[in-house]
């Protein structure tokens, strides 16, 4: 399965970031859940919304070791810096999350996805 990492594209790269939050990213449209651990992801650059004859860029694969829902506002400085934001605070990440994220607010139920390397390359 193909995840887009445009905004942590770096963090990425630098195998920093460990942990994502996805307003979506827990059933699919029959019900059944989407991810599962052990699951396999291919990080890249963008997926969706590539202009026509713009390449898919492949960054990296993950395994992904836990996944579950909280409010976005349960994050905490730790997981901040997991996300590859190391220096922002919980609510800079919390007002940029939903500055990004149409309609989400801090109590939005988000799927967090946490991984692993597969290439060896983690920080």
């Amino acid at each position: 399965m193909l995840m887009s990492v445009s905004l942590t594209e770096d963090a990425v790269r630098a195998r920093t970031k460990t942990v994502t939050r996805r307003v979506g990213w827990w059933k699919n449209k029959a019900g059944r859940r989407l991810l599962r651990e052990g699951d396999r992801l291919t990080l890249c650059r963008k997926v969706m919304g590539r202009r026509q004859g713009e390449p898919l860029v492949r960054i990296v694969d993950v395994e992904v070791m836990a996944i579950r829902r909280e409010p976005l506002m349960a994050i905490t400085p730790l997981e901040v810096a997991r996300e590859g934001f190391p220096d922002m605070t919980v609510p800079e990440f919390v007002e940029f999350f939903c500055s990004t994220h149409k309609g989400c607010t801090p109590a939005t139920p988000v799927t967090r996805i946490e991984w692993r390397y597969l290439d060896g390359g983690e920080a």
